[in-house]
């Protein structure tokens, strides 16, 4: 069966007040779902961990449990951080099929792979087990998520050559920036010969909501698409990609999703020369020019994570500080408070940018608490 490129990311399906399934909105996913597959879009992607857990389940009861196996393809994940022993590589995995009422996944992934997760795959022979289950058919196609360096990323392919697919953050935003370093990642798959699963395309819905001027550059050119769309069919016109997964959360986005991504039409290259111009306007209004060398984070008395604390000030610039008041909650969980900085001026001194640091992190802490 031939696959449509836009895949149907179950990670952040509506919310309902309903816990039962995680609190996911059970009648307008379905409505969701339908309305997909009506426009012969059939790739869904979930895991483990999505929906506190739910997410497999809730596609078991929509999807499995009301469409005919060979109308769709499924994708979850191995949560590899949780393993133990080689036993929970079969534990964890009959209870996803269970979870998602199949038989087999069309593609399945050691999830989120990197420095420490790539580690844990290898002590337990995840990747091994994955070609033990290929050759079961209860695995159609073997691969991997993936979130780190490019150098990273050479070894697991290198190490792993039998790997059939590799799921990557591509956007346009990511494309030539060096923590991301989607463009380097994606070269080693086209290197190796591996085709590659887009996910990130929006940047966690950022590239939805940018700025007034970039967004005037893409309705200059084509007043009736979306910001979204040109974020998605820049991802979709890769060389080699199978799918771009968008996590859609309402219809409306569905809809906007199906309306360019049904009879898809790769970028010319004038709304290329659009996207370079809309993606220098964006990076252009970089307020803290931290450029993630951590010089000042080994210094740190408190272990604030300076960089990534930066970077949330520039996205919040860049798009809209409620975009980003969540994931600065979530870095607080990890300690490190800017509230606990002792003002020692270490950091400072250390910075090859000279950034006066304890200044931003008083402003840094003005615009998001």
């Amino acid at each position: 069966m031939a696959i449509k490129k836009l895949g149907f990311g179950l990670m952040r399906l509506p919310y309902s007040e309903d816990k039962t399934y995680g609190n996911v909105d059970l009648e307008q996913t379905k409505a969701m779902i339908d309305a997909y597959m009506a426009e012969g879009f059939t790739y869904f992607d979930t895991a483990a961990v999505y929906h506190g857990g739910h997410s497999e389940e809730v596609f078991g009861e929509l999807v499995a449990k009301r469409y005919p196996r060979e109308k769709f393809q499924v994708t979850s994940k191995m949560p590899v951080w949780n393993l133990k022993s080689e036993e929970d590589l079969d534990r964890i995995f009959n209870e996803q099929l269970q979870k998602c009422k199949i038989d087999y996944f069309d593609y399945y992934f050691m999830h989120a792979l990197g420095t420490g997760n790539y580690e844990s795959a290898q002590k337990y022979h995840g990747f091994e087990w994955m070609q033990k289950m290929k050759a079961e058919g209860k695995i159609k196609h073997p691969g991997f998520s993936f979130h780190d360096s490019a150098e990273k990323l050479e070894q697991i392919l290198t190490e792993h050559p039998e790997v059939e697919l590799v799921q990557l953050q591509i956007n346009y935003m990511d494309w030539e920036d060096e923590g991301v370093q989607a463009r380097k990642c994606y070269e080693l798959c086209m290197k190796h010969g591996k085709q590659v699963a887009i996910m990130e395309p929006i940047k966690g819905g950022t590239l939805a909501n940018i700025m007034d001027d970039a967004k005037k550059i893409f309705t200059d050119y084509n007043p009736s698409a979306s910001p979204a769309s040109w974020a998605v069919r820049y991802a979709a016109s890769l060389d080699n990609v199978l799918v771009v997964l968008s996590g859609m959360s309402n219809m409306e986005q569905l809809k906007d999703n199906i309306s360019y991504m049904k009879d898809f039409v790769p970028l010319n290259d004038e709304e290329r020369a659009c996207i370079d111009k809309a993606t220098k306007l964006i990076k252009s209004t970089i307020t803290i020019p931290c450029t993630k060398c951590r010089y000042c984070v080994d210094g740190c008395p408190q272990g604030i994570n300076i960089p990534r604390f930066f970077e949330l000030v520039n996205e919040a610039n860049r798009y809209s500080v409620d975009n980003f008041k969540w994931h600065y909650k979530e870095e607080l969980k990890k300690g490190g408070n800017p509230a606990e900085c002792v003002e020692c001026h270490a950091c400072e001194g250390h910075c090859p940018q000279k950034i006066q640091i304890v200044d931003e992190l008083k402003k840094l802490r003005a615009m998001f608490e």
